[in-house]
């Protein structure tokens, strides 16, 4: 007699995602036993594993999808945006005075912190960084940092910035033409200033668990998160421990812990059911929005009048040398090896160092971004294997006028993301968020809706990066990221059918989303 089960989905449109089918037809019903999915199918084959303790939910017609995978998160920062100033979404620079101000008034901290700016959405004249005479005004007592969207420029107030004035190296800052400091750092100043702002054991809790409660309320069930100077870690294993860990973390560490990652013993996949270790990683170059991506051709003048600066194509937080030393240790002991490239320059050398090393798809080695590939570089990436980790939320900077135009300019910001020629050259497409902001429907409007056709993917294909695909980069692929038989049950169920609405999926509302059938975010009404 078969053994009934402990959780019956019915009455719902299930899409495994196993298919690439651009229109997939659902089932109707799944069942789970001890966390993994035993049956897929009709209403009625499900039924008799109904037993008399069987939670059996009706799922009144919702649409049901694997759980989504974040495979490059911040899962710390975003509980920073949680709990300190949150600056996303400001409409200019008094609206951040303001919300650092309303921070400052809350807490007693000594630090006054704001996360999330982007000057590239404000308008005008006030389409600049954040300056020292901005965060001034927010106290002339305390030190203020806000941290601009990408992490890749601080801006510091008087107080802060004479503060750390000794530890940041000089090429980083930022002057005035009168050769002033204008609070503005970036890379590894702002680095330096990421880390003397790191919080303790104590508040590293409070920033984990706000940020992991509210990815399970976006439908995420599992993160890859890129681990840098934190207690993050300690957290996620204490929390498993207790029992508190509501989805899968998937721990990717900087590069400056791997002599200790590799001296414990730690490997790629090494871990628990639900925490895990996976690549060694690394920057290369920095960012756009902080015109630090490495580019082969210059960036696009602020002033919109004078020729473009020869020299201003970007730098290398990394350099191409100190890259392949990393490369070469970390694959050499066997670690998944996964490098940030955003600029066509830096994603060159990254290809380069992965290219040369043993078994580079085996090992599923990865560049994140890859913002500025060239079709040369697709191409060897696919040849090579290598891993496109990406983040389709990038593309709310694509639209005339967006960030993409002011710095790269209208051709170079159409090749910028381009989904689209990542799967035609049979490249793992693996879909994250890297927090701007965590939202896998979001990213994913963006991928369906993205301004030209060789950045677009279609909605299933859009999905399955953000399940299937980021599972396969994080070696999960035989046990999460689509719905089948003998899989874990993690999964989201969703208000409306992404199918159904293309043009509106950054609307659709998360119902429920499960781990191992355990109900870890209920968004029904009662």
């Amino acid at each position: 007699m078969t053994e009934a089960a402990d959780l019956v989905l019915t009455n719902a449109r299930v899409y495994s995602l196993a298919e690439e089918n651009d229109e997939p037809e659902p089932e109707e019903a799944l069942a789970v036993r001890d966390g993994e999915l035993v049956r897929v199918g009709k209403a009625y084959e499900i039924e008799f594993l109904e037993g008399v303790e069987t939670d059996v939910i009706d799922c009144d017609g919702r649409v049901v999808l694997p759980g989504f995978v974040d495979a490059h998160t911040h899962v710390e920062n975003l509980g920073r945006y949680l709990v300190h100033a949150d600056l996303s979404g400001a409409s200019g620079s008094a609206e951040c005075i303001e919300r650092l101000s309303a921070r400052a008034d809350a807490t007693e901290s000594e630090w006054v912190q704001g996360f999330g700016y982007d000057e590239s959405e404000w308008e005008g004249d006030d389409r600049a960084y954040l300056t020292r005479d901005h965060l001034d005004r927010v106290s002339e007592e305390r030190p203020v940092v806000a941290l601009r969207i990408d992490m890749h420029a601080a801006s510091l107030n008087s107080v802060a910035l004479e503060r750390l004035a000794d530890d940041l190296p000089e090429g980083d800052v930022r002057r005035s033409p009168a050769g002033e400091p204008t609070g503005v750092v970036v890379e590894d100043a702002a680095e330096i200033v990421r880390s003397r702002i790191a919080p303790g054991y104590d508040e590293t809790w409070e920033l984990v668990t706000a940020g992991l409660e509210h990815a399970a309320a976006k439908g995420v069930t599992g993160v890859h998160d890129m681990v840098r100077h934190s207690r993050s870690p300690q957290v996620y294993r204490d929390l498993e421990a207790a029992g508190e860990l509501p989805i899968r973390v998937r721990i990717n560490y900087w590069t400056d812990h791997a002599d200790s990652v590799i001296e414990v013993g730690l490997t790629t996949n090494a871990g628990s059911d639900r925490v895990r270790t996976g690549a060694i990683k690394t920057y290369t170059d920095g960012s756009i929005g902080a015109r630090t991506a490495k580019l082969f051709e210059p960036y696009e003048r602020d002033d919109e009048v004078s020729a473009p600066d020869p020299e201003d194509n970007g730098e290398w937080v990394i350099t191409p040398d100190e890259l392949e030393e990393i490369v070469e240790q970390a694959d050499g002991a066997g670690f998944q090896v996964t490098a940030h490239a955003i600029g066509d320059e830096a994603i060159e050398e990254t290809l380069s160092a992965l290219e040369a090393t043993d078994d580079p798809a085996g090992k599923r080695h990865r560049i994140e971004h890859v913002e500025l590939a060239t079709d040369d570089q697709l191409e060897r990436m696919a040849d090579a294997g290598i891993v496109a980790s990406m983040q389709p939320n990038f593309h709310q900077w694509a639209g005339e006028g967006g960030l993409y135009d002011q710095r790269l300019g209208v051709e170079r910001r159409k090749r910028t993301n381009r989904f689209r020629r990542v799967l035609e050259h049979d490249i793992p497409l693996a879909f994250g968020s890297d927090c701007m902001p965590l939202d896998p429907l979001l990213g994913i409007h963006y991928a369906v809706n993205a301004p030209t056709e060789a950045q677009r993917l279609s909605v299933t294909e859009a999905l399955r990066a953000y399940t299937h695909g980021a599972a396969y980069a994080g070696f999960d692929e035989d046990r999460l990221g689509t719905l089948e038989v003998g899989k874990r049950a993690d999964l989201v169920v969703l208000e409306e059918s992404p199918w159904e609405q293309s043009d509106r999926i950054d609307e659709i509302d998360v119902a429920m989303t499960m781990v191992d059938g355990e109900v870890v975010f209920d968004g029904r009404e009662s």
